[in-house]
C-alpha cells in the first residue's frame, strides 16, 4: 500500500466525528485549497502568482524553496498544487478557479458516486481516455479542465476503500 494512504487512514481513524461530519474528507487536497493554505501562511506568495510556468516547472520552484509558504507540502501536495498553477495562472487570489478536487465532486458525483472514481490509481492517459468515451463526453468541462482533472486524479486518486466512508462504498454509475 502507498506509505500516504497509511497517513490518511491513520488520520481518519483518529478524526473518528469529524470524518463523520466531512463524508469528503478522505479525499486528498486539491490545488486551489493547497493554495488557499498557502496564501493564509504567506500572502506574500502573491507576487509570484503573476507568473506562467508549466507544472514540471512549478514544482521545481516549490521543490526549491522558492515559492513562499510552500516547505510544508508533501510530494503529492506540491505536484497538486503545481499541476494548477500551471492551468490557472495568472492567479488572482480573491477568485480562484476549481481544481481537480472541484471537479471530481461537482463532476464525476452527477452521474456515480466517487467512490468509482477515486478508488482507481490509473495514468493520466487512462483518465483521458474514460473521459472520451460517449458516457462521459457530455460531462461539462473544457479541454484544459478535462485535463486538469486527470491530473489530480494522477496524482491523487487510488484510495483505499478502507479510508472512505462506508455510506460512501456502495453504489456505481447511473449512466
Amino acid at each position: 500500500m502507498d506509505t500516504r494512504w497509511l497517513v490518511v487512514l491513520a488520520t481518519c481513524a483518529a478524526t473518528g466525528a469529524a470524518a463523520e461530519e466531512d463524508y469528503f474528507a478522505f479525499m486528498p487536497d486539491g490545488g486551489r485549497s493547497i493554495l488557499e493554505k498557502v496564501l493564509a501562511k504567506r500572502p506574500d506568495v502573491e507576487t509570484e502568482l503573476g507568473e506562467t510556468h508549466r507544472s514540471v516547472d512549478w514544482l521545481i520552484h516549490i521543490q526549491q524553496g522558492e515559492l513562499p509558504g510552500t516547505g510544508w507540502l508533501d510530494e503529492w501536495q506540491a505536484q497538486t498544487l503545481a499541476d494548477y498553477l500551471a492551468y490557472a495562472n495568472p492567479i488572482d487570489p480573491t477568485a480562484l478557479p476549481p481544481d481537480g478536487r472541484d471537479m471530481t465532486l461537482a463532476r464525476c458525483q452527477s452521474c456515480h458516486i466517487v467512490t468509482v472514481v477515486v478508488t482507481q490509481a490509473r495514468t493520466k492517459e487512462a483518465w483521458l481516455g474514460t473521459m472520451s468515451k460517449p458516457s462521459h463526453v457530455g460531462v461539462p468541462l473544457t479541454p484544459a479542465e478535462r485535463d486538469q482533472l486527470a491530473d489530480y486524479l494522477t496524482v491523487n486518486a487510488g484510495i483505499p476503500i478502507d479510508a472512505i466512508p462506508p455510506e460512501l462504498r456502495a453504489g456505481g454509475a447511473t449512466y
